[in-house]
């Protein structure tokens, strides 16, 4: 599903040349469900960012699904995102002016589905995360665990190959953090690839292996 070879990520803070992942060389197979942990700085949302096609490589090579990635651009990067990949956010992400279904909706329209369509696979969606009954609800309107319930149903709204999921746990409590976590659970048992930031062990816990990041180098266990 994802080989990255000798990947390298390089920034500059002013004058300063830093460099985000240093060579990093790791797989993840289809099916897989996968944890990247680390302190703060050690690289694993810029591991994620070049993952989920949210930003390029300086070198290195990214092949997703027997695809070269690493090189391509916007217009071919968007393409790629909007069909192979399912976003799941700390910050969940929603439109506070829209309801739960127009939120799921929203990855639809840029697929140019037909708004009929749309409404009935998103009603489905929600349905699946069990939201049957906060369809018309805006998100204010509903609990954290609710709101990351509609961010999940949307991630998996174009049916991807693999759904990215930033510390989507980090804004819930522990109760609510550890249902939204079954859920993910029960998505890796019904197929899907997931690959998770975390800095919790207990989240981490969940997953198949983990990829520790430090100084912007992996660890793959």
């Amino acid at each position: 599903m994802i080989e990255v070879k000798g990947l390298t990520k390089d920034y500059y803070m002013g004058e300063e040349l830093v460099r985000a992942l240093d060579h990093v060389t790791l797989r993840i197979d289809k099916g897989e469900f996968v944890a990247i942990m680390g302190s703060s700085g050690s690289g694993k949302s810029t591991l994620l960012n070049v993952l989920g096609c949210l930003d390029q490589p300086t070198t290195g090579s990214y092949i997703l699904r027997d695809q070269e990635v690493a090189g391509m651009g916007d217009d071919q990067l968007a393409d790629i995102r909007n069909r192979e990949i399912g976003f799941i956010f700390q910050t969940f992400n929603l439109l506070p002016r829209m309801d739960a279904v127009a939120n799921v909706a929203l990855p639809l329209i840029y697929a140019r589905v037909h708004k009929q369509e749309r409404i009935r696979r998103s009603e489905e969606m929600l349905a699946m995360v069990g939201l049957s009954n906060r369809m018309d609800h805006r998100p204010s309107e509903m609990s954290g665990g609710q709101r990351q319930r509609v961010a999940i149903a949307r991630a998996l709204i174009n049916k991807p190959g693999i759904i990215l999921a930033d510390e989507p746990t980090g804004n819930l409590d522990s109760t609510t953090g550890a249902e939204i976590m079954e859920l993910l659970a029960n998505l890796h048992q019904s197929g899907h690839t997931i690959i998770l930031v975390t800095h919790e062990p207990e989240v981490a816990a969940f997953a198949q292996r983990t990829i520790v990041m430090k100084d912007g180098r992996a660890e793959v266990s």
